[in-house]
């Protein structure tokens, strides 16, 4: 596995990033560290969990992996945010919760130091500045070593920057949106502002929740017994079928057979490989729950699509979108042709 440079930063990340939040939930401790031995014999380095994940579980399950591991050899990711307890300052990004928050997850993995320490989402009800300055004050202690933010609109991205900036702070290194070839609207802002401040990106879900996996095909009545998107309603997730099954994704799942027939790979594979060919990203997160997953994605990486084959995908996952973004999109595909 190569490795990459996360954004303008001088740290060097897989190109693929394993995710962690199955550890724990779906996946049991005994198989969670035999995924992340796989893993890293295959050169990964990059882990991505969240407080919130398993409320701490997955945490602690890369936790007890890592106590057997030399620690400076990896680079671990988590997040702080959402809800954490019942109490009214368990949640957010305040002063208060970002500690409490930092601490715990500290504690939880049994580390001096966090690698990449992300906002998991914007905070309406908190100050931008408390909560910048609070990231500052933790990169500054040594506690943590890089930030980012995940879940953020274009606007709320490049205040942030502009803010750590102004003040002299530590910036965001890196942004971690949803983005695959069924949601590519990061394209319209989000990777535009990375590009010009020099964020890497970590994108979450390049399988749109196994949309993209290969276990979808036009035809289709309903999912597949036992897929996440099977249960997707009742767990309250996005993926669900009833906003999938729609012309779009099955005109983007065709034309991913399609590339993933020529090529030899798998849809999944094909779909994971489009994402490495964007010179913005830095690692696709590969969330899995088995080993037999892992091992499949980790086929997306040694090789490279076509740029006609990449054409032909981006046409076919192409999104309509409304005004100011078509103005943008027609002069960008005007300077493509000149």
């Amino acid at each position: 596995m190569n490795n990459r440079y996360l954004g303008k930063t001088g740290l060097r990340v897989s190109e693929l990033c394993l995710g962690a939040m199955t550890f724990g939930r779906e996946t049991s401790e005994q198989e969670s560290h035999a995924i992340l031995d796989r893993f890293v014999e295959a050169g990964g380095n990059f882990i991505d969990t969240a407080d919130v994940y398993s409320l701490g579980g997955s945490e602690e399950v890369v936790g007890r992996w890592l106590k057997h591991k030399n620690r400076d050899d990896f680079v671990i990711a988590t997040k702080v945010r959402f809800a954490m307890g019942d109490g009214p300052n368990d949640v957010g990004t305040s002063r208060k919760h970002i500690m409490a928050g930092i601490e715990a997850s500290l504690r939880r993995i049994g580390t001096d130091y966090i690698d990449l320490y992300q906002v998991h989402a914007w905070d309406s009800k908190t100050p931008l500045e408390e909560t910048l300055g609070t990231l500052n004050d933790l990169v500054r202690r040594g506690g943590v070593r890089y930030l980012g933010a995940s879940n953020f609109r274009g606007w709320q991205l490049q205040k942030s920057i502009d803010l750590s900036n102004a003040k002299g702070w530590e910036a965001f290194s890196c942004l971690q949106p949803q983005y695959n070839l069924l949601c590519r609207a990061p394209e319209w802002e989000l990777l535009q502002v990375c590009q010009n401040e020099g964020l890497g990106v970590i994108p979450w879900s390049p399988l749109r929740g196994g949309w993209l996996s290969g276990k979808f095909q036009r035809g289709m009545t309903e999912p597949p017994k036992g897929s996440r998107v099977s249960i997707a309603q009742d767990k309250g997730w996005s993926e669900t079928w009833d906003r999938y099954n729609n012309e779009h994704t099955w005109q983007v799942i065709d034309a991913l057979f399609s590339v993933a027939e020529e090529v030899n790979h798998s849809p999944a594979q094909v779909a994971i490989n489009w994402l490495l060919q964007n010179p913005v990203i830095a690692a696709p997160i590969v969330g899995v729950r088995t080993l037999e997953q892992l091992d499949s994605n980790l086929g997306a990486i040694g090789w490279s699509l076509s740029s006609e084959q990449i054409k032909r995908l981006n046409e076919a996952s192409e999104q309509l979108v409304s005004y100011p973004y078509d103005t943008g999109a027609a002069a960008q595909q005007k300077r493509g042709r000149e």
